[in-house]
């Protein structure tokens, strides 16, 4: 199934996700070429969460990413769309309260958070606008956004090479790491069709958010977008 295709069906893309839980955090370490760490080090600092804060992970796999804001004392909530992904979540992370729930209708009250974040996920909803919308409806006024996601790399030689990781080697090495070899497939072809900094930022004011900015990671391979809920 192309990506065009999984666009268009949540439930494909839910059960792409079931079929690469067990091995996910492994398989991205590698396929990432370690830089995970770093990436998520810097969503936390762009978060900045404080002891006793309410913040939402959305997509958030097996949990990996909320684990950083539970140490720090903020009580975050791990939501995601794909069972599986929760259930190896729940199997890891035990203490951590997941939750089942689609990004375009969560299932919180508006103005639930102090915090919300979203790491890798975004270009899995079916719609982003909305997405971002429900987004600004559970943040409570003067909440943080903060969006982790592949994006453009800054220099052009860069830029190349990385395309070319994307389209060829990056499939050829999740057949030996990835339950689902395939789903990296969607992966690449995902990335290729995201906005770049500057557009997706855009968007997020056209959502009703001020304050955007972002940060680019390994040269421009990951950028951290962080806005505020006026």
């Amino acid at each position: 199934m192309s990506r065009a295709d999984l666009s268009k069906d949540p439930a494909a893309v839910a059960a792409m996700f079931d079929g690469v839980a067990q091995r996910y955090d492994l398989a991205n370490d590698v396929l990432a070429l370690g830089q995970t760490r770093i990436w998520r080090r810097a969503v936390v600092q762009a978060v900045k969460p404080v002891r006793g804060e309410m913040i939402l992970d959305l997509a958030a796999g097996t949990g990996t990413s909320s684990v950083p804001f539970a140490k720090v004392g903020a009580h975050v909530i791990p939501t995601d769309f794909s069972l599986g992904m929760l259930r190896v979540g729940h199997e890891r992370q035990p203490d951590l309260p997941f939750v089942a729930g689609d990004g375009l209708n969560l299932p919180y009250r508006d103005n639930s958070f102090d915090a919300a974040t979203i790491s890798f996920g975004l270009r899995n909803l079916t719609d982003r606008s909305a997405g971002l919308a429900e987004f600004k409806r559970v943040l409570k006024p003067g909440g943080r956004l903060v969006i982790c996601e592949f994006s453009s790399p800054t220099l052009k030689p860069l830029r190349t090479i990385y395309t070319e990781y994307l389209m060829k080697a990056l499939p050829a090495v999740a057949t030996k790491v990835a339950t689902n070899p395939a789903a990296y497939v969607y992966l690449a072809e995902s990335i290729r069709a995201w906005p770049a900094q500057a557009e997706l930022a855009e968007e997020i004011l056209v959502a009703g958010f001020s304050e955007v900015q972002w940060r680019n990671l390994t040269g421009g391979i990951v950028a951290v977008h962080r806005a505020v809920n006026p």
